[in-house]
């Protein structure tokens, strides 16, 4: 598989806020950790229901992929997000995923965010 191709697929559903396209990403059984939910969600019909709630509350963001490694059982994939719909602005985050893949299918994602910019 090309981690980097499926990196940035991926990250162009989550900027386009594609619940259905982003959830092809993810196994049924995958777990999902990120700074809003620590504990994680986890199976596919949860994960939905986080994102459809995420993307409603949310702004519009542009993810760019920055660097991805290649791991033995998936990739970890760098990115900074352009928060807004001025594509002149500076990015507001800094984000880091781990992804391990069962077949081509996310089965765990951590993400972790800090901010670049002042709130």
């Amino acid at each position: 598989m090309d981690v980097e191709d499926f990196n940035r697929r991926w990250l162009a559903a989550w900027t386009a806020k594609d619940v259905p396209a982003l959830l092809a990403f993810y196994a049924e059984d995958v777990a999902y950790f990120d700074p809003q939910v620590p504990g994680g969600v986890h199976g596919g019909e949860a994960l939905g229901a986080y994102l459809t709630g995420l993307f409603a509350a949310t702004p519009a963001m542009r993810y760019d992929p920055e660097k991805v490694w290649a791991t033995d059982d998936g990739f970890c994939g760098r990115w900074y997000c352009v928060m807004g719909d001025d594509p002149a602005a500076p990015p507001a985050m800094r984000g880091f995923d781990l992804c391990v893949l069962k077949g081509e299918r996310i089965v765990l994602n951590e993400v972790y965010v800090h901010p670049l910019t002042a709130a």
